[in-house]
């Protein structure tokens, strides 16, 4: 049976009006300017939405038009707009975007698709939403959200975005040719996510076909009739200050955790709004870097802890709040950020340190008690958890050094909780912002959960919990009894 397209984004019209909006129709909403849409669209490519919006009000706020754009240099343009996706480049374009606009078109932004193409920055997608966003024209603008479910619905079958956008003119009534976009971005960030989509709840499950879709897992529930059992949540939020503007007391009482761990918090408690710093129901622990907006790790707690350990003894690690952990009756609670080796391997010798310092310190432990260790390490372990693991295999994270550290942990008895249930490759925990690494499932798997060995028999689940945005890294979970 064919798709019915029709009435699919009808509903669609219905469902995402509590969405967030992707920011370019914010924009055009807010001026119907064609030379802002077209700059915000240049901003917006392989960029958060948030970061766009920001970066486009501080530019237009300088250079609302053309003319007032040709006075910046390209200096001045990279520090009003960083830290959008390639930032270097987009300034470049902006810097040239004057004068090509006076010298082809009069100072006006073109309507033309093949004119808007010619010009610095512009590829098809962006010269579609200039003239549909700010012109009122009729284009198709195709993205990876709308090439990627206009293939789930079966309503095409193309190979790239520029394959759906041809076949898209050829069939879809040209009703909606404007709107398409808007809807499916909106719709593919909301619930037809790339990774563990909410097919459970999405308004279309009558008429999707599902094709080549693996939908979300519906997470472990908190067991809460069977006593004793601890859902614990492990997450680098990279920059605490950050997440807590997008949702974060939200997701916390989604998750429903009775422990917390948080990594790359980038501020003191002083730093935080009151909401986080006294999160409702938790006591909070805090070990932030002596550097501000640098690195430390936070543990949030139903039960508060018997005694609180800050760091493992060794000033170069602990001055950068590497470890906190909290002790409880029957197990020690040991929350890390490991060091990043960094792209020239400048720091690979001390993250090997680190590394040998922090199993000591969770080996020493274990000899009294159970241990649970979680936090970002920075090493993929396999060639199963990252996503294109030989163009990887000098680069930091994925190093000789740093895997062979990890294996010897393993033989040492440490039991990594998520593959002792799932053995799959794809299963990642950290995306690249750039090259929409996320919603092509390109990434890394360096967020672990570990016990000691003699805890094994504690473990009662462990997930990865990829539909949780607000980071680059999404959550983990272990369920431990």
């Amino acid at each position: 049976m064919p798709f019915d397209i029709e009435h699919a984004l009808q509903i669609l019209e219905q469902e995402v009006r509590n969405y967030q909006v992707p920011v370019v129709d914010l924009i055009a909403v807010q001026s119907h300017d064609p030379f802002k849409v077209l700059v915000a669209t240049i901003l917006s490519a392989r960029t958060r939405d948030e970061v766009t919006a920001q970066a486009a009000a501080r530019l237009f706020a300088k250079a609302p038009t053309p003319q007032a754009l040709a006075a910046l240099d390209e200096k001045s343009l990279q520090q009003l707009i960083y830290p959008v996706g390639f930032y270097k480049n987009k300034a470049r374009y902006l810097a040239a975007l004057p004068a090509e606009l006076e010298k082809e078109f009069g100072s006006q932004v073109p309507s033309e698709i093949e004119q808007l193409i010619a010009l610095p920055g512009v590829g098809r997608k962006t010269a579609n939403l200039v003239r549909a966003q700010g012109f009122g024209q009729p284009a198709i603008c195709v993205d990876t959200h709308v090439h990627r479910i206009m293939n789930i619905w079966g309503y095409v079958q193309t190979a790239n975005p520029l394959q759906t956008e041809m076949a898209l003119r050829e069939k879809l009534p040209e009703q909606y040719w404007i709107r398409v976009n808007s809807l499916l971005v909106a719709f593919g960030q909301g619930t037809c996510r790339p990774v563990g989509p909410h097919c459970e709840s999405c308004v279309l499950t009558p008429l999707c076909p599902r094709i080549g879709v693996t939908p979300r897992k519906l997470k472990l529930t908190r067991p809460e009739k069977q006593s004793g059992i601890k859902r614990m949540i492990s997450w680098n939020v990279n920059g605490l200050r950050a997440v807590a503007k997008n949702g974060f007391t939200d997701i916390v009482a989604e998750l429903a955790p009775d422990i917390l761990a948080l990594q790359e918090i980038k501020a003191s408690p002083e730093q935080l709004p009151d909401s986080v710093r006294e999160l409702a129901g938790f006591t909070g622990y805090f070990h932030p870097a002596h550097k501000k907006g640098y690195s430390g790790v936070a543990i949030y707690s139903r039960v508060p802890a018997d005694k609180v350990y800050h760091g493992i003894g060794d000033p170069r690690f602990d001055e950068e709040g590497r470890v906190l952990t909290l002790e409880f009756g029957d197990f020690y609670f040991v929350n890390c950020y490991f060091p990043n080796s960094r792209h020239d391997l400048s720091r690979l010798d001390l993250k090997q340190e680190f590394n040998h310092a922090l199993q000591g310190f969770v080996e020493g432990l274990a000899r009294t008690k159970s241990v649970v260790v979680c936090g970002d390490f920075n090493v993929a372990h396999t060639e199963r958890d990252l996503a294109n693991p030989e163009a990887n295999m000098k680069n930091a994270g994925f190093t000789p050094e740093e895997r062979q550290w990890m294996d010897a942990y393993i033989e040492g008895g440490w039991v990594d909780t998520f593959r002792h249930y799932n053995q799959e490759p794809g299963h990642y925990s950290w995306w690249s912002y750039r090259s929409n690494a996320r919603e092509r499932n390109i990434g890394w798997r360096i967020d672990y959960f570990f016990v000691d060995h003699a805890s094994r028999k504690r473990i009662v689940g462990a997930d990865i919990l990829a539909d949780i945005q607000g980071s680059d890294h999404c959550p983990i979970a272990l369920d431990f009894k």
